[in-house]
């Protein structure tokens, strides 16, 4: 496709984006790219690896992860926070072994050492195409604790262990900083989003970590007039970051009242940043049809310069591209509201998360109100079509039940497999949101589906043989949320 080989030199490197996080990019000799990693006091050139085709934790391109094995193993957070149940939060292992006898069924599980942490999304330590490193730590932090907890999956992958907890306390104190949310790898560092300030108010910042798991500090340099945080992601190639908005932390926490939208307390606004210099370079107000703009997503194509934000309230997906060195943004997915017998407003979609597929041919979105899941062809970003549409649950009652089985909630957090055949998906959004909106989850806990989806043709279904009920848990009934795979996954690793 699309996609340069390994032994191209690139048209675009912008080298002090990763050189500031600690690895520098350059050629050897032949003109293969290649990688100088700092290792104590010295460097290890590893331009001889840019020409395999999988090395250390990630993949040489998007193309060659799509050949990759197929997950065998599902990493997903589980909470007991919200529910009644004084018990920590956990880390479940789930088997998706198909010739396995315990597939489809949870076969560990990891508790968290405090109560209360609400764990909602996670890293890995490592995510780049880099012979030096291993993916072998996930950064799962506690949103409402601000504790980083770091869990070995590689001693075994089967049963993993805590190596680390960074205290909120710690963090705090040292940043300012608190309510971690999406983690990503930059170089042999992590860089952490955080919604709010130590105190829980907005706009929060970024978190910068070493490849030690010790705090560095504040990674940003200047927020410009970003008023709140949420989602990020950065395609260095085009010297970019783009970062999305949900509310403070204070604002959020207690449940959703919708007097504080209108009240300007929800973000409407993505920022574009000059990822070298860590600034927020133009800041663009999507208005109503950007209303609480959450997950972010850029091409896995490194040199592509296409991107899409999903608007939570308006139930649109905003397009970004470049175009003569400026950005652009368009409106190309409208989910219409739906009317309920038992609400005041029309119901919107509440689009919660979004993901696209590793060849970048495929959109996915959650609808989590009205109850239903979306694929759409992206080919031409600018004009999708809807190719597949499956109901899970949701306020609408198309599905209370799916294959004979009670839904509670409705499709929330996604997960593809490199291939893109099979999509993961959980059913809770945020502990308060979940009991305000679907007061049954408290009581009968989430549940996680597997989706069959069609890559030649397009379409879906869901896969009858693979269920798992969180409401049969040892410890009571759970909660379930994000979903990350040993070998790397769709909204994990950045091509540089």
């Amino acid at each position: 496709g699309g996609y340069r080989a390994a032994t191209e030199p690139p048209q675009r490197r912008h080298r002090a984006a990763i050189l500031s996080a600690g690895a520098q990019f350059g050629y050897d000799r032949n003109g293969f790219e290649g990688i100088l990693v700092s290792v104590g006091t010295g460097r290890k050139n590893m331009a001889e690896t840019a020409k395999s085709e999988c090395c250390g934790p990630g993949y040489a391109s998007p193309a060659e992860a799509m050949k990759g094995p197929r997950e065998k193993l599902l990493y997903t957070v589980a909470l007991y926070i919200g529910t009644g149940i004084q018990k920590p939060d956990y880390l479940a292992t789930i088997d998706a072994d198909p010739e396995s006898p315990t597939y489809s069924q949870v076969i560990s599980r990891l508790e968290m050492p405090g109560i209360g942490d609400e764990l909602y999304h996670m890293g890995w330590n490592a995510c780049h195409h880099d012979a030096t490193k291993e993916r072998r730590y996930l950064i799962v932090p506690g949103v409402r604790s601000t504790n980083l907890h770091i869990i070995d999956c590689a001693s075994d992958p089967k049963n993993p262990s805590l190596h680390k907890v960074i205290e909120g306390a710690e963090i705090k104190e040292k940043t300012n900083l608190s309510a971690p949310h999406t983690v990503h790898c930059l170089g042999s560092d992590i860089i952490i989003s955080m919604l709010g300030d130590a105190k829980g108010k907005a706009p929060g910042g970024f978190l910068h970590l070493n490849e030690d798991f010790e705090i560095i500090g504040r990674w940003e340099n200047d927020l410009g007039g970003m008023k709140f945080n949420y989602d990020f992601w950065y395609q260095p190639r085009h010297n970019v970051m783009v970062s999305s908005e949900w509310a403070a932390p204070n604002t959020l926490m207690p449940g959703f009242d919708l007097e504080e939208v209108g009240h300007l307390r929800y973000g409407r606004e993505i920022h574009f940043w000059n990822f070298e210099e860590k600034r927020v370079e133009n800041s663009v107000y999507l208005g109503e049809d950007g209303l609480v703009p959450l997950e972010v997503r850029f091409h896995h194509d490194p040199d592509s310069s296409h991107g899409f934000v999903g608007a939570a309230l308006s139930s649109n997906i905003i397009h970004w591209f470049k175009k003569g060195g400026e950005w652009i943004t368009e409106k190309i997915i409208d989910v219409e509201n739906q009317r309920h017998p038992d609400w005041p407003i029309p119901v919107p979609g509440l689009i919660s998360v979004i993901l696209l597929s590793m060849d970048d041919r495929f959109l996915y979105l959650s609808n989590w109100l009205h109850g239903d899941f979306r694929q759409y062809d992206i080919t031409d970003p600018s004009h999708p079509k809807l190719t597949g549409q499956v109901w899970m649950g949701g306020l609408l009652g198309k599905a209370p039940e799916v294959h004979g089985r009670k839904m509670t909630g409705g499709p929330q957090m996604i997960q593809l497999s490199l291939d893109g055949k099979r999509l993961y998906v959980t059913t809770s959004l945020f502990s308060t949101w979940d009991n305000q909106f679907y007061p049954e989850i408290r009581e009968k806990g989430g549940s996680m589906m597997m989706v069959d989806c069609d890559i030649e043709q397009g379409g879906m279904s869901i896969n009858r043989n693979f269920f798992v009920d969180f409401g049969n848990e040892p410890n009571g009934p759970a909660r379930c949320h994000e979903t990350r795979y040993p070998g790397g996954d769709c909204t994990s690793d950045i091509w540089v």
